[in-house]
């Protein structure tokens, strides 16, 4: 069986991550899953994915079989059940296994923490390490505090709470030290544990340059986003009180949100800098943790296959569209008996002289409304009537992305309450083309989501009817030679 480096929790924030950075060096990894069916189609050619569970014991030699380095990247946030129990034994059975497989190291993200004030996860999560290094494999323990980085919950919930709350009522814990350090800097140690000199079992502290309490974390996200945040403390909220109140203002964490708060409520900081002498990794500071993943987060959504993701999704689309992280999205599609080419005809012409295809009263109202806000308006229109390119306005829109005959990105220049995007895409299928017509929003603060699901009937309204004429138009297209 290949693959000489086993990875665990590779369907996770921190797990996937690594999956793709063992994958870009070329390293043949193999991911142990309990669903390989969920993972399978995502990983790449040199990849094995097999099926195992840290709880079954009889499924964990066959996975770490001919394996030298093991990622060890499991841990529960249940709110119910022994799951202290239940992350010991797991911890205990993997590091026997791997003993027996002749696993020659084993590699832990823990959380830090001071012993003598640890929550009760964050004491799991040091015990794992514990007893990870007592089954006589040398274990390189990671200990981080909050990871900046798009999907890390912590920073969501963060995310969450600033979106939403202009004025927030803050409990104890937003004045908690941390050392928050970037998704980046995780993984570019993940990686170096695998080759650092070892003579037995380390545990690393690892932070980013900067020491920030959860309200300084806050507020410098607040400030990248341009918004403004009002912090009110209140110490007299208890860990569970502040758990319910996560989850009225955040209902996604609703079933983390107390457990979430007692790994907050202690300082989080490095006390060692055993980290940066063993290592060649220089992690980056707060601010620019942040900004880098606002970064990459555009670019993630940018390249992100609609059809695909809303498939993963498994749900029907909701009314006010899909929530992707932070994000609102209203995607919606509809097939032509047409080639790519002449599919995506009425997609190059759009805007300018030839108009949105649908609402022309809606759209000229909208520019004019933008006008007197101080945006552009549709007066700028558009260079060229038949073609476009990348970075040239087109009416309140500046295109992102053009690749004829597939795909269309525009970024809205409109006076908004957030960041919006309209994306066109053209899939060939057997019987002709599919054209996706995705609309995305970033709102910014409370505002920004009041203004989203205000006017999505008159979006969707305006959108449906728009693809609806764009196939209209695709089919009575007169044949074209394909554009490479």
């Amino acid at each position: 069986m290949a693959g000489r480096i086993l990875l665990t929790g590779a369907t996770g924030y921190v797990g996937g991550r690594l999956l793709a950075a063992l994958e870009a060096l070329g390293e043949p990894v193999r991911c142990m899953t309990r669903h390989p069916e969920n993972l399978v189609e995502r990983v790449g050619s040199g990849t094995v994915v097999v099926c195992g569970d840290v709880l079954k014991t009889d499924t964990l030699a066959a996975a770490l079989d001919g394996c030298k380095v093991a990622y060890y990247l499991v841990h529960s946030m249940k709110s119910s059940g022994d799951f202290v129990d239940q992350d010991r034994r797991a911890a205990h059975d993997f590091g026997q296994a791997a003993r027996t497989a002749g696993v020659e190291r084993i590699i832990y993200l823990g959380g830090l923490g001071s012993e003598e004030e640890l929550s009760s996860h964050l004491a799991s999560r040091q015990e794992v390490g514990r007893v990870l290094s007592e089954s006589g494999v040398a274990t390189v323990e990671l200990r981080a505090s909050i990871i900046i980085g798009s999907g890390s919950l912590s920073f969501e919930m963060i995310r969450a709470l600033v979106d939403r709350l202009p004025v927030m009522i803050t409990p104890r814990w937003v004045g908690s030290r941390a050392q928050p350090i970037a998704i980046e800097d995780v993984i570019a140690y993940l990686l170096e544990a695998r080759l650092i000199p070892l003579s037995g079992s380390r545990v690393f502290e690892i932070g980013g340059a900067d020491q920030a309490s959860y309200a300084d974390i806050m507020l410098e996200y607040a400030r990248q986003r341009g918004l403004k945040r009002r912090l009110i403390p209140v110490p007299l909220l208890t860990p569970r009180l502040s758990g319910l109140w996560l989850g009225l203002v955040t209902p996604v964490y609703a079933q983390v949100g107390r457990k979430l708060v007692e790994s907050l409520k202690h300082d989080t900081v490095v006390n060692s800098d055993a980290a940066l002498q063993a290592f060649e990794v220089r992690p980056r500071g707060l601010r620019e943790a942040i900004a880098r993943s606002l970064v990459n987060e555009d670019l993630d959504f940018a390249q992100t296959r609609w059809s695909d993701a809303l498939s993963s999704y498994g749900g029907p689309q909701s009314w006010g569209g899909v929530v992707f992280g932070s994000r609102l999205v209203d995607s919606r599609s509809a097939e032509v008996p047409v080639t790519p080419e002449q599919a995506f005809a009425p997609i190059r012409r759009i805007g300018g002289r030839n108009g949105w295809y649908f609402g022309t009263f809606l759209w000229r109202l909208r520019g004019f409304l933008d006008l007197l806000a101080g945006g552009p308006g549709l007066r700028r229109g558009r260079r060229d009537p038949e073609d476009t390119r990348p970075g040239e306005t087109l009416d309140f829109w500046r295109v992102e992305v053009y690749e004829r005959p597939y795909k269309l990105r525009l970024r809205a220049e409109m006076k908004v309450p957030g960041r919006a995007w309209l994306q066109f895409e053209v899939e060939p299928l057997p019987t002709g083309s599919r054209i996706r017509q995705t609309a995305e929003f970033d709102p910014r603060g409370l505002f920004g989501l009041l203004y989203w699901y205000g006017i999505y009937p008159l979006h969707t309204m305006v959108f449906a009817g728009m693809l609806r004429e764009i196939a209209k138009a695709a089919v009575s297209e007169p044949r074209e030679e394909s554009v490479s």
